[in-house]
């Protein structure tokens, strides 16, 4: 049947309207269409006819492509599958990073082979994409586990008070020094020191970070006595370092001693698959956190509210998810977190960069006809609003031969 389908859409074009009609032939060639209907060509009409009743449009008021398609792909035995791929078996540190996708998987790989090393590492990728989970798992799979795992934001630390906080104080080294005080590097001996937003430090500050990497040592504001330290130094930054030298905000000398491991996390659009997992995750996440306040229900999330999820860019990634997923569950009145729920909970985040939708991965979650459906519903609610309602006009403004033609686009694309 898909071959016969795709024959046509070859010869007739991919715009063709399909129309699958279930009544004639067997109870499981109806099945057939109805999932051919709900997965691969999801913007085919399901008809019905009887000499009683004539010709009627069938609708299923679920949607397989979310409700089941992500079991049928689950992979059977984990294990085997990162063998035949050539990767190791992920260690147990790495499994609150939620994934299936290939790219995940190499990037996993990669942290787990230089987690046993002591040499640094460089964390890059945009906000929301678990950099610090990352540098946690690292150092849990590394011989320095049972050591300390200090975190540091180095974007918000004052300026003032950057070398004090990383390196520490002696009494009375500056106004309020009222003791002495060790830096962050002395709390981490033995362990890592986790550098998040590392290119937010001052270019003074990034002179002291070299030395103190170089020489194996601190020396606290308000002494010339050197202190040794033995750290890893996990660094993470959302900015391109190679920019940041270029435009003199960092130093290259130190990005060459940090830059010693790189590990490049991708970002959640072009994490393949991995969409439908971490949404199941994080909603049995929520439910587990919110089980012991007053009134709350369990939540599911239903195949339709799924599907527009997988519509959205997540320019705030994995963050952003969860984030979204939490404010939904707290709209949400009944046990099911729906569409409607979803489109309260998502922030727009301003317009949207138009490349963005041409940029999309392809494979896994990713389905053509979506992204037909995005770029049809945006033009026609803008014409229909310029046009003040009126489909004649709005037709007009977006090409269309006629209003009657506006209105069967608008109930393809469920356009109020």
């Amino acid at each position: 049947m898909v071959k016969v389908v795709t024959d046509i859409l070859d010869r007739h074009g991919k715009d063709t309207d399909l129309t699958f009609h279930i009544s004639p032939g067997t109870s499981q060639m109806a099945a057939v269409w109805i999932i051919l209907s709900k997965t691969l060509f999801p913007n085919a009409e399901l008809i019905e006819s009887s000499i009683e009743q004539g010709v009627n449009t069938v609708s299923f008021p679920f949607e397989l492509s979310a409700e089941f398609i992500p079991n049928l792909l689950r992979p059977a035995d984990r294990r085997l599958e990162l063998l035949s791929r050539g990767l190791p078996p992920e260690s147990p540190e790495f499994s609150q990073i939620i994934h299936k996708s290939p790219i995940m998987q190499r990037v996993i790989a990669k942290a787990q082979h230089v987690a046993v090393r002591s040499v640094p590492v460089l964390i890059e990728g945009e906000s929301g994409t678990g950099k610090e989970l990352f540098a946690r798992a690292i150092h849990n799979a590394s011989p320095r586990k049972d050591k300390p795992f200090i975190t540091v934001n180095c974007g918000a630390i004052p300026a003032d008070l950057v070398e004090s906080q990383l390196f520490g104080h002696v009494k009375g080294a500056f106004t309020g020094a009222e003791k002495a005080q060790k830096g962050y590097f002395e709390e981490a001996d033995k362990g890592s020191l986790f550098l998040d937003e590392i290119g937010e430090l001052p270019l003074l500050s990034q002179v002291k970070l070299l030395r103190t990497l170089q020489e194996g040592e601190v020396v606290r504001v308000g002494t010339a006595t050197p202190v040794k330290i033995d750290v890893r130094i996990i660094a993470a930054t959302n900015r391109s370092l190679i920019d940041e030298i270029h435009e003199g905000r960092f130093r290259s000398d130190l990005f060459y001693r940090l830059a010693v491991a790189i590990l490049k996390i991708p970002p959640l659009r072009e994490r393949s698959g991995d969409l439908s997992f971490l949404v199941d995750h994080f909603v049995a996440q929520v439910n587990t956190d919110s089980k012991n306040e007053p009134g709350y229900k369990d939540k599911k999330i239903s195949p339709d509210a799924k599907n527009l999820m997988f519509q959205h860019s997540w320019p705030g990634n994995v963050r952003e998810l969860l984030n979204t997923i939490q404010r939904a569950a707290i709209w949400s009145f009944d046990s099911t977190i729906n569409r409607e729920d979803i489109e309260d909970a998502l922030i727009p985040l301003g317009t949207s960069n138009p490349s963005d939708i041409l940029n999309r991965p392809v494979g896994g979650d990713f389905k053509i006809e979506d992204m037909m459906e995005v770029v049809a519903k945006h033009y026609i609610e803008k014409a229909l609003k310029e046009a003040n309602g009126k489909k004649g006009k709005a037709a007009e403004l977006v090409g269309l031969s006629s209003y009657q033609t506006l209105g069967n686009w608008m109930k393809k694309y469920n356009i109020n």
